[in-house]
């Protein structure tokens, strides 16, 4: 994150075409808070980062304050009751509740629909401001002093020295940006592939064949081109292919779907393994094995597949079971605290 700003800061600062270096200095800023998000944040939920409670605690509280997300007291212990227990993917699963309230999204949509509402909702300014309200209510909500005493000093910190040095254009456009429209951006589309929803006709909701087959891994790229393609045909595929790797699939990895979100299926059969920092060669290694006790892995290519397998199978899931209606109790403070799960 620093020398996301860093980058930021000397654009601004240099001007002309050195300005290119704002939105570089963004997404290396961006790259950071999601990995701080994604991982460090979630795996010290699980008491996993360092193995050691208190250590674990104390950089948790530090993230929530830095990034203004749902203090770490209150994520840890919704993330592990509601999340990775047997209300998964039900109506008490915070995830569930952001598709169908935050997101309005609902059993019967068309792809095409849900695809609709959510690009529209990443460009509202409305969806935006209430994100942000939402995720200051949800850290400020039940913070620790200690959370509350950080963000205030980080923040009031930041804002007077600015305002004093009069730099404080420069905090708003290298820190903020990131922080606010661009970390929502992708929480909002990594939530977008975490999970399918259970298909109607499944009886049996417990045990791991049913759990295990609610999360997908995402591999962030595509086939190559086939080699026995005419010679000029070859090279324009590889062309193709070389862009959308860059363009496409890059900016997904590095932007969306960061750490060991892309095998978050590994993450919920094996939620506290000490080898969660080599998730990708550990999952390989556990398919290889056939996962003992575990359905087969599942995986999609990309990150738009990805999302269109949740939607398909949000289109497909029973509309009852799903009935927003149900949810009226759910406290909007707390919706947006989903996201990130």
């Amino acid at each position: 994150m620093a020398l996301g700003v860093a980058a930021g800061c000397a654009g601004l600062g240099l001007g002309g075409a050195w300005l290119l270096l704002v939105p570089a200095g963004w997404a290396v800023t961006l790259h950071g808070m999601r990995n701080l998000r994604m991982m460090v944040y979630h795996q010290c939920s699980h008491r996993n980062m360092y193995r050691r409670r208190r250590l674990d605690t104390a950089i948790g509280r530090l993230t929530s304050s830095v990034l203004v997300i749902q203090n770490f007291v209150r994520y840890s212990r919704e993330h592990v009751s509601d999340h990775h227990a047997a209300h998964h993917m039900t109506l008490r699963d915070p995830t569930v509740q952001a598709f169908l309230v935050s997101l309005d999204l609902h059993p019967g949509m068309t792809r095409r629909q849900m695809w609709r509402r959510v690009l529209g909702k990443l460009v509202s300014p409305w969806f935006h401001l209430n994100f942000l309200v939402a995720r200051a209510r949800s850290f400020w909500h039940g913070s620790a002093r200690a959370e509350k005493a950080t963000f205030l000093a980080l923040y009031t910190t930041a804002a007077v020295a600015t305002v004093l040095t009069g730099t404080w254009p420069a905090l708003l456009i290298v820190w903020f940006v990131p922080l606010i429209p661009l970390f929502q951006i992708s929480n909002t589309l990594r939530l977008c592939v975490k999970h399918t929803f259970p298909g109607r006709d499944l009886t049996v909701r417990r045990g791991k064949e049913y759990f295990g087959g609610l999360t997908n891994a995402i591999f962030i790229g595509e086939a190559a081109p086939a080699p026995e393609l005419p010679p000029l045909r070859r090279a324009a595929a590889w062309g193709v292919w070389s862009l959308r790797m860059l363009f496409v699939h890059a900016p997904a990895r590095y932007l969306v779907l960061t750490g060991d979100t892309v095998v978050h299926d590994f993450h919920h059969r094996y939620p506290s393994t000490p080898q969660w920092s080599n998730y990708i060669f550990e999952r390989q290694a556990d398919l290889e094995k056939g996962s003992p006790g575990w359905p087969p892995y599942t995986h999609a290519w990309g990150l738009v597949p990805a999302i269109n397998l949740v939607f398909d199978s949000l289109s497909a899931a029973d509309p009852e079971e799903f009935n927003v209606a149900r949810l009226r109790e759910v406290s909007k403070r707390e919706l947006f605290a989903a996201f990130d799960d």
